[in-house]
Parts: C-alpha cells; structure tokens; sequence
C-alpha cells in the first residue's frame, strides 16, 4: 500500500489530492503507468511532466526504487519553474 499524493494540476486530473492505492509497483515509472491507468487522460499528460517526491529526495527518474516506500507526490511543474 501506498500514499500518492498530487499537487496542482495533477490534483485536478486526479480528481484527489490523496490517495492510497494497493500495488506491486516497484519504480517509479511503474507507479506512474498504474496511476495514468487509474485516472486516463489528463493525468497522464501530466505525469508524463512531472517530477516525484520520495522522502526529501525528488527525482524524475522512471527508474528510481519505491521499494519500502508509504508515500510518493507528484509534483507537476509550477510557473515560475
């Protein structure tokens, strides 16, 4: 089980600020395409963009460890960037 977290337009897309979700993901590109299937098109325009939160780190590695992980957040780009 896992807390995904998303934040401004992926926030909109999602339809949720929060959720958690039951999956064998074990990257964060393999959570990515899960959430993208969950939601469909916006969020996965999105995602596509974004980067992820985990812990203190954030990454847009596809191939980055989830392993152990409780919560993940996408964060789209904000303006201003």
């Amino acid at each position: 089980m896992i807390t995904v977290g998303y934040y401004a337009a992926a926030e909109d897309a999602a339809g949720t600020a929060r959720e958690r979700i039951h999956t064998d993901a074990m990257t964060v590109g393999e959570l990515a395409r899960e959430v993208c299937e969950r939601h469909g098109e916006p969020l996965a325009s999105i995602v596509t963009v974004s980067s992820f939160l985990i812990g203190e780190e954030t990454t847009r590695d596809p191939h980055a460890s989830i392993d152990g992980v409780s919560v993940i957040d996408v964060l789209p780009p904000f303006a201003g960037g």
